[in-house]
């Protein structure tokens, strides 16, 4: 399953997008892009490779690697964390903070919502020396996620996001970080739905204008700096007979809080009304069963571990064909999640999507008379 991400998110960063997609909406900011979770496709983007600024935006990679931290035990919500003079004054450099206390101890749950819901600098300062032992480590922590992800124009100089020289990103890799969140931690999204937190008495609400207006927006993250203007990645999901589908929306670069806004409920809804999402394959269902050499089964069942949707104009749904790409011959051994092809789709000729082709199930090696037969009909053939 982590490769079959990866190599989704390989295929967002090199520009996958559905072929003959309906006019996007005139969307007023520096560059944007809307991603369908579901699908692994984008709907529509302008200008998704130029680099910019992400100011706050940054704090959700930091938030991965918080998350990350917690899942392998090594942090527990409940943990205390120190607050340093470095992380008290990073606090007072911006407008975005916590007004957490010099010298004082934090718990990590409190400093989560204080760097999702206040986007406090000094929250998210406390967290990365918490987790990375310094500010400096979790930095490095922070770049080798990023190749991680296969990102290649992004990189950060600092956890919190405020102006640095070469702390840059771009539309289409920040959809990546926010789509790998989202899938990764589903269990910690309900912080970024937090309309407000209270610390020190100081009740500070949620930037993210979506979360009063629209009931199916559940987060992510706002920013701003001077440099990157009004920034905003969305994240909706909404119910359909065939099941929820999950958008994602970065905009950059807008004008104000509420043109950022504005602009992002224009793609979701856009993205929601233009398009129809199609469901291929179930999880797991065996889309073609080939022969297999030199196995003590005769045929593997090859497929995909997660259930195929993709998106197409509103309906054109019977215009769907798809097409396998795979390598023969298959021998023995085949391991579960191996990838052994591709799950091509298109409508009208053109490429809709690819979806990696995966062995469902093991295939051990035969004995040695049944890999000496059919390394003779091999030969053969």
């Amino acid at each position: 399953m982590k490769r079959l991400l990866a190599l989704l998110s390989l295929a967002l960063v090199a520009g996958a997008s559905l072929a003959q997609a309906p006019q996007p909406p005139e969307v007023a900011a520096r560059s944007w892009l809307l991603l369908d979770v579901n699908t692994h496709q984008v709907l529509g983007a302008k200008d998704a490779d130029l680099p910019v600024e992400p100011a706050s935006l940054t704090k959700l990679m930091s938030a991965y690697i918080v998350f990350q931290a917690l899942k392998d035990k090594r942090l527990t919500l409940e943990q205390t964390l120190p607050v340093s003079e470095r992380a008290w004054r990073t606090g007072m450099t911006g407008a975005s903070r916590s007004f957490l206390p010099l010298n004082s101890q934090v718990k990590v749950d409190d400093l989560l919502k204080g760097m999702i819901v206040q986007s406090g600098n000094d929250a998210t300062v406390v967290l990365a020396e918490g987790v990375g032992g310094s500010y400096e480590q979790f930095v490095a922590m922070m770049n080798r996620q990023v190749q991680a992800f296969g990102l290649k124009a992004t990189s950060f100089k600092n956890p919190e996001g405020l102006t640095a020289p070469g702390h840059t990103s771009t539309a289409r890799e920040l959809a990546v970080i926010a789509e790998r969140l989202v899938r990764d931690f589903p269990e910690y999204l309900p912080y970024y739905s937090m309309k407000e937190f209270t610390y020190n008495k100081i009740k500070q609400p949620n930037r993210n204008l979506l979360l009063y207006r629209d009931p199916t927006v559940d987060g992510l993250k706002t920013g701003y700096t001077d440099a990157a203007g009004y920034c905003l990645i969305t994240t909706a999901k909404r119910d359909f007979p065939n099941g929820p589908r999950r958008l994602i929306a970065v905009v950059l670069g807008a004008a104000s809080m509420e043109s950022r806004a504005n602009e992002s409920q224009k793609l979701l809804n856009w993205g929601y009304s233009a398009f129809d999402a199609v469901k291929l394959f179930d999880a797991s269902q065996a889309v073609v069963s080939p022969e297999v050499w030199k196995g003590k089964s005769r045929n593997a069942k090859l497929g995909s571990a997660a259930a195929v949707f993709v998106n197409v104009p509103k309906g054109q749904g019977d215009k769907l064909k798809t097409d396998i790409a795979r390598t023969d011959p298959l021998v023995a051994p085949l391991v579960k999640g191996q990838v052994v092809g591709t799950i091509k789709v298109s409508a009208g000729g053109a490429p809709v999507a690819e979806v990696p082709l995966t062995v469902l199930e093991n295939v051990e090696t035969a004995g040695i008379l049944g890999r000496a037969w059919d390394s003779l009909r091999l030969w053969l053939k």
